[in-house]
């Protein structure tokens, strides 16, 4: 059932890469109206509006042991960092060039799984590391000299994300992951609530609550829907179709968050940030590629058995 309908699950992807650049847009627009601490708890709110009918209907799996619950909070605390430093970010930087510097993370987590997990990273996969950061660094250098540090907030968001996704892992096998959507959203406000309400008793901007007006409430509702339809998409592309097929699809993210940044913001990255786009979109589909093309070799090696395994294990 997971992988028999591979069309199916490209279509689901190519709806994720059209939604989740388009929720950026909204919060793009809305972020230079509504300080960030209500942005995050709206969004995190109409996340577990929506998905606890949906729970409770089709009676999906919601408990937790303590291992997992402690998990769970880790990983909603780093979901809700992520994206207040991308809703940060999209306050300085167009959008195309935030989602692009973002794309660090692929290499961000294929360096962790080697120093952190003690996973097998051959030196091609390492060199394509090190160019696709460098592509990164011309997309950054434009934005750093136009609005100074701040362009530096979508490294935060690929940082944050490559630790969300490490504590995912772990509990992946032992939750359901609409089920676990529902309850982080739950968690997210919960814990967004006193932050707000202390940052309000201090006069900290970002937590100052505004009231919007009917097309900014609308906006909100659809921030909310948008962020939690990408992550239906996406989980739901991955029960009809590998990770290793949808992986590259990712990246057509980068131009239709181009085409969304010129046509709702007349923006468009320059030259140089052009190039670092694209170096960076090469490099990460080398490294698609490349795992997978080691996980078919080494899986042959294995199930030939021998010598053949271990020295395929030590290639990688």
């Amino acid at each position: 059932m997971s992988q028999d309908r591979p069309v199916l699950g490209i279509l689901l992807m190519l709806g994720f890469c059209v939604v989740a650049p388009l929720g950026d847009a909204v919060a793009k627009i809305l972020g230079q109206v509504v300080p960030l601490g209500q942005l995050l708890v709206i969004r995190f709110a109409v996340q577990a509006l929506v998905l606890i009918p949906l729970v409770l209907v089709t009676g999906r799996l919601w408990r937790m042991n303590a291992r997992i619950f402690r998990l769970a909070l880790l990983r909603t605390a780093l979901h809700i960092a992520g994206i207040g430093a991308m809703f940060t970010a999209l306050r300085y930087l167009p959008l195309a060039d935030a989602i692009a510097i973002a794309f660090v993370m692929p290499f961000l987590m294929l360096l962790l799984g080697k120093y952190v997990l003690g996973e097998e990273v051959g030196h091609r996969r390492l060199a394509a590391c090190v160019v696709g950061f460098a592509g990164t660094l011309l997309v950054i250098q434009p934005s750093f000299a136009a609005v100074g540090w701040p362009a530096l907030w979508p490294l935060a968001v690929a940082v944050t994300f490559s630790l969300f996704i490490l504590v995912t892992r772990q509990i992946a096998r032992d939750t359901d992951p609409i089920g676990l959507q529902a309850v982080s959203g739950v968690m997210a406000v919960l814990m967004l609530l006193p932050v707000l309400a202390l940052g309000a008793a201090l006069g900290w901007a970002p937590t100052e609550m505004v009231a919007p007006g009917p097309g900014e409430w609308a906006l909100l509702l659809a921030i909310g829907l948008l962020g939690t339809g990408a992550h239906l998409l996406m989980t739901w592309s991955l029960r009809f179709a590998p990770a290793a097929t949808l992986a590259p699809m990712q990246y057509l993210e980068i131009p239709v968050a181009t085409l969304f940044g010129w046509l709702i913001f007349h923006d468009l990255p320059n030259r140089l940030a052009a190039i670092g786009i694209l170096i960076t979109v090469a490099a990460g589909l080398y490294v698609v590629l490349r795992e997978r093309a080691v996980a078919r070799d080494l899986a042959r090696a294995l199930r030939d058995g021998g010598p053949a395994a271990d020295a395929e294990a030590r290639r990688v």
